[in-house]
């Protein structure tokens, strides 16, 4: 849809991540590349938490991932503080700010998932709605939507 935009979505995409690392620097980060491989592994998988709001969620989201866009909907699910987290939302400013908010409330393994479901989405990861997969991605509006590769 949107293909003549690469390029510009390419440089959108880098002042996204350094704008995200600047507002929230003791944020620890994990890349779509590396969260997909963690999963991918042997090793325990991390709790992946989804910030965004429920029409959002109800499209589509990382599979395993619980909706628990806030700090109250965290600690009421009982992760333990001790618990690996990778926080993600649309682009990763909202989770970094919830992944904030927990830090300060005692988690002490949170990670925010750089680029998050869109850069996830744009690599061609899986996602699900309802147990089944899926293609389609929330675009939170229409601005935000052309960072978002079209590939259906």
């Amino acid at each position: 849809m949107f293909s003549s935009l690469k390029p510009i979505r390419r440089l959108a995409w880098i002042f996204i991540k350094q704008f995200i690392n600047q507002q929230f620097p003791d944020i620890g980060t994990i890349s779509t590349t590396q969260l997909a491989a963690w999963l991918a592994s042997e090793s325990p998988s991390p709790i992946l938490i989804d910030a965004r709001e429920p029409e959002e969620y109800a499209v589509s989201h990382l599979p395993g991932a619980h909706h628990l866009p806030t700090l109250a909907a965290v600690q009421q699910s009982e992760v333990s503080l001790e618990a690996v987290i990778v926080v993600y939302c649309s682009v990763g400013y909202r989770s970094a700010k919830l992944a904030q908010e927990l830090q300060k409330a005692g988690y002490a393994h949170v990670m925010n998932l750089e680029g998050s479901i869109f850069e996830w989405h744009n690599q061609g990861q899986p996602l699900v709605v309802d147990g089944e997969s899926t293609r389609s991605v929330h675009p939170y509006n229409f601005i935000w939507g052309m960072l978002l590769d079209s590939k259906e």
